[in-house]
C-alpha cells in the first residue's frame, strides 16, 4: 500500500511538474504571439514598400511578419526630424511611400499636395482608433481623409520625488533657483517655446511677434539654471539621478521611470502640448496597395498591443488598449485623463511666421552660449 501511495505520489508530482512546465510554455507562446486578433488576412501583394519613420519607432519584429504575409520588401528608412523629413519627401526623385509625419508636418504636406487620400475600405483596422483621438487629429487633418493615428502623448516635467521638494504642477518650477544647475530644457525650438509661452498665459501656436519676444526673454532668464539643453541624452542624466527636472516627452519619461522608481511625471496646470505622429501615404507612391496593407496591418488589436509595448509611447487603438495591462490602462503619463487632455492641443503649421520663432531661439541661444 505503502509503495502504491508513493508511486501515487510520485505520478501527481510529474504532471504537476508537467502541468507547470505547459503553463510557463503557453506564457512564452502568449509573449511571443503574433497572430492576427481581427481575423486580417493577407494576400500575396509582392513588390517593394518604401517607408520613412522614426528610428526605434516600431517592433521590427513586425516588419518581418508583414514581409512574410504579403511577400513585400520593406525598405525601412530612419529619420530624426520633421525637417529632414521634409527634405526628403520634398526631393522630386523621391521613393517614398509611407511615412510617419507630426501632427503640423502634415498640415504643411496637405498645403503642398504631398499626400494622397486614403481609401479606407482597404483599412477595415481603423475601426479600432479612438473616436476621441480622431477628433483630435481631425484639428489637423479635416476629416481624418489623409492620415490616421500611429503613436501620440504628451510633452510635461519628469522629476526625481527624492531631490524636488515643491509641488510640480507648474512650468514655473522651471524657473526656480533652488534647483539650478539641475534642470533639462528640451533642445526644440517649438517645445521650448511651447514652455515659454504656456507659462505667461498665451497660446503656443501664437503667432504675436510681441508674446515671442517676452517668451525668448523669459528663457534667457532660464539659461543659469539649466544644466543644458537636451534630447535623447536627458534620459540617461535623470534617470542616473544627475538632474533633478526636465522637459520630456511622455513615452521617454515611462522609459525612464521604469529604471528609476523615484521619477514622477506631469501635465503642467498652463497646458502642454499634445502631440501626434500619424502615417500617411505619399501622392507618388509607386505601391499603394502595400502601403494600405501595412497601415491596416498596423492598426491590428493584437499587432498594435505588441508594438506599443515595444515602443512605449501611447497608442491611439482602443483594441489594442483592451489587451494591455493596468501599468498601461491606469497610468496617467501613458494613458492621460480627459481633464488632463482637455488643457493641452497640438501645434500648428505656423507658415511663414516660423522664421520669427526660429530668430528668437537663434538669439537665445546665442544668449546662452555668451553665458558658458
Amino acid at each position: 500500500m505503502k509503495k502504491l501511495l508513493a508511486l501515487l505520489l510520485a505520478l501527481l508530482m510529474v504532471l504537476s511538474f508537467a502541468a507547470c512546465q505547459k503553463e510557463e510554455a503557453g506564457e512564452a507562446e502568449e509573449e511571443a504571439d503574433y497572430s492576427f486578433a481581427d481575423g486580417d488576412q493577407y494576400e500575396q501583394i509582392g513588390g517593394e514598400l518604401n517607408i520613412l519613420n522614426w528610428g526605434e519607432y516600431i517592433d521590427e519584429e513586425l516588419i518581418t511578419l508583414f514581409e512574410q504575409e504579403t511577400g513585400v520588401k520593406v525598405n525601412y528608412t530612419e529619420l530624426t526630424s520633421n525637417e529632414e523629413m521634409l527634405i526628403k519627401l520634398r526631393a522630386a526623385d523621391s521613393p517614398y511611400d509611407l511615412c510617419f509625419p507630426s501632427d503640423y508636418t502634415i498640415e504643411k504636406l496637405l498645403n503642398e499636395d504631398l499626400l494622397q487620400p486614403l481609401d479606407m475600405s482597404k483599412i477595415p483596422n481603423a475601426k479600432n482608433i479612438q473616436t476621441r483621438m480622431l477628433e483630435v487629429t481631425n484639428t489637423f487633418d479635416p476629416g481624418n481623409k489623409y492620415s490616421l493615428p500611429y503613436m501620440w502623448g504628451t510633452v510635461g516635467i519628469l522629476y526625481n520625488t527624492t531631490m524636488v521638494d515643491d509641488v510640480v504642477d507648474s512650468w514655473d518650477i522651471l524657473w526656480n533657483e533652488k534647483y539650478a544647475g539641475q534642470i533639462w530644457q528640451y533642445d526644440s525650438v517649438r517645445d521650448a517655446f511651447a514652455v515659454s509661452l504656456l507659462r505667461l498665459g498665451y497660446d503656443m501656436n501664437s503667432t504675436n511677434p510681441d508674446q515671442i519676444e517676452a517668451a525668448k526673454q523669459e528663457l534667457i532668464k532660464q539659461i543659469p539654471l539649466l544644466k543644458g539643453l537636451g534630447t535623447d541624452n536627458i534620459r540617461s542624466s535623470i534617470i542616473n539621478g544627475k538632474a533633478a527636472l526636465a522637459v520630456i516627452y511622455s513615452g521617454d519619461a515611462i522609459m525612464c521611470m521604469d529604471e528609476n522608481e523615484d521619477l514622477a511625471y506631469v501635465v503642467p496646470k498652463e497646458g502642454s502640448n499634445l502631440w501626434f505622429d500619424n502615417v500617411v501615404v505619399l501622392k507618388n507612391a509607386k505601391n499603394v496597395e502595400a502601403a494600405h496593407a501595412f497601415i491596416n496591418f498596423l492598426n491590428d488589436g493584437n499587432l498594435a498591443a505588441r508594438n506599443t509595448e515595444y515602443i512605449g509611447y501611447s497608442t491611439p487603438s482602443q483594441a489594442a488598449m483592451d489587451r494591455l495591462d493596468e501599468y498601461y490602462t491606469k497610468s496617467d503619463t501613458f494613458n492621460p485623463s480627459d481633464e488632463i487632455l482637455s488643457r493641452c492641443g497640438v501645434y500648428h503649421d505656423l507658415g511663414a511666421f516660423i522664421e520669427v520663432y526660429n530668430k528668437a531661439w537663434d538669439e537665445f541661444k546665442a544668449a546662452m552660449g555668451s553665458n558658458n
